[in-house]
């Protein structure tokens, strides 16, 4: 993708409708810390992710909802030979009919995370393309430039592991393998982009152990409600 700064002339719907009106809002909320990028990069970053945070729940809900199923739903599995079309067939009538009965959408915990991907692909690439960003120094860092100490990109990668971690704890075994991955992958890409994504990754890491934290306390008290 161009990596050119972004101005209000830059063409393309992808560049004139999500990434620059994320660039303008990172240089007016700078404004508003007497210039400080850094600070607008952490403000917008926990912006973005409250305004998300109805997504996140949804899919969350729907996420629970559907592991409550999971024993009907391996009943049924078990009661059918899925290699006869038509006793197949027969499984996803009532499987449809199960998700009917209980009001579940096994569709709806996929659709926040399409409605998410785009703004928080914008966001990344208005903070790579904002050209004052990268003339900016923060803390021990500047901000175009990768971390000296390394610091920050340590610092997102632990917060994703914890975040991951919270988030699943009730995952699957080969599932939670991601913990490692995924943290690993993000502290190795932080070593070599500039320092102003780390600290959006460790911003928005921060804000989302918070926010699975929360979730998970919640979900707790659904859990034990539903087994009174």
């Amino acid at each position: 993708m161009n990596q050119e700064p972004i101005t209000s002339e830059t063409d393309g719907i992808w560049n004139h409708f999500f990434v620059y009106p994320l660039s303008w809002l990172i240089t007016s909320m700078a404004d508003l810390f007497q210039g400080s990028y850094g600070l607008a990069i952490i403000m917008m970053t926990i912006v973005i992710r409250l305004i998300l945070l109805p997504f996140f729940i949804k899919q969350q809900r729907s996420t629970f909802a559907m592991r409550k199923l999971q024993p009907e739903m391996k009943e049924l599995r078990e009661k059918y030979d899925t290699k006869d079309r038509e006793q197949a067939q027969k499984l996803q009538q009532e499987m449809m009919q199960l998700y009917s009965k209980h009001g579940v959408n096994p569709v709806a915990g996929c659709l926040p995370i399409f409605i998410q991907m785009p703004i928080l692909m914008a966001f990344y690439f208005a903070i790579m393309r904002t050209e004052e960003i990268a003339n900016h120094n923060f803390l021990w860092m500047d901000l175009g430039q990768t971390d000296p100490l390394h610091i920050m990109p340590v610092a997102a990668g632990i917060s994703m592991f914890i975040q991951t971690k919270v988030t699943m704890s009730q995952s699957p075994q080969q599932m939670k393998a991601l913990m490692y991955i995924m943290p690993g992958m993000m502290i190795i890409a932080g070593f070599a982009l500039p320092s102003a994504l780390s600290l959006y990754w460790f911003a928005g890491g921060i804000f989302m152990i918070f926010q699975s934290l929360l979730f998970a306390r919640q979900r707790k008290r659904m859990e034990e409600s539903t087994e009174q």
